[in-house]
């Protein structure tokens, strides 16, 4: 079970694993909340740190950079193709196409830079143990978020996502991910926490709608956006409150 784990922290994370094959991954996909608390502890306790000496937007700063190093930037640039093939008129072969194609198009670039501009101005916004809690509950309902919409919505098309989507399809697995996902949301962040979840869960099922409208279902694209616009969504609730 461990080099299962494993294989997961790999796929969401830059750490290396010999075990790690897409049918692996997408098998153990419930797991992903798991790693969003590893990944929420080690950047929460950084930028906890940090916010004892730092200016606040200075921290901020470091704490995105910091994010961007340990995920590889992976979902990061599923967010950009997403906003392309968003972006593109005509039909959703056309659109599947722009967000396959490996440039960058001008979609993509606003959406990164205002994503990261985003996440730089909300994080400053929040210092000490709040920037800690802000932190590794976003990162928590990010992961979930993938999780959700896998479990929810239908491939667009043949990929590395269809086997996600046809793993997730099993709803024990979705109620593993839930209360592996809720206890530290509730625990840590009590009803702001809650109201953090239920913001994720219904920009999940919106990005989910948007994509079957557009592209005729999710891919791995789609997931990568979700994660990082739940993630950038949940920290907006909590220095809301």
């Amino acid at each position: 079970m461990l080099k299962e784990i494993g294989s997961v922290f790999s796929f969401l994370t830059i750490l290396p694993s010999s075990n790690a094959t897409l049918e692996n991954i997408a098998k153990y996909m419930y797991l992903f909340p798991i790693v969003g608390i590893a990944i929420g502890l080690l950047v929460g306790t950084f930028g906890f740190g940090l916010s004892f000496f730092l200016d606040p937007l200075l921290v901020s700063l470091l704490v995105v950079s910091f994010i961007a190093i340990v995920t590889g930037i992976h979902h990061t640039d599923g967010l950009s193709d997403f906003a392309d093939g968003l972006m593109v008129k005509g039909s959703r072969d056309k659109k599947l196409k722009a967000m396959k194609d490996l440039s960058t198009g001008s979609a993509g670039i606003v959406g990164i830079v205002l994503y990261l501009i985003g996440l730089v101005i909300t994080i400053s916004l929040t210092s000490g143990f709040d920037l800690f809690k802000a932190i590794l509950i976003s990162e928590i309902l990010a992961k979930f978020s993938m999780v959700l919409m896998a479990s929810l919505g239908n491939s667009a098309s043949l990929g590395s996502n269809s086997l996600f989507v046809e793993m997730m399809k099993d709803k024990k697995k979705l109620i593993i991910a839930f209360v592996i996902m809720l206890i530290p949301v509730i625990v840590i962040g009590e009803i702001t926490g809650l109201l953090m979840l239920v913001v994720v869960a219904i920009l999940t099922i919106f990005l989910l709608f948007i994509s079957t409208r557009s592209f005729g279902g999710i891919t791995g694209d789609v997931l990568g956006a979700s994660n990082e616009l739940t993630r950038l969504a949940s920290l907006m609730v909590f220095v809301s409150i």
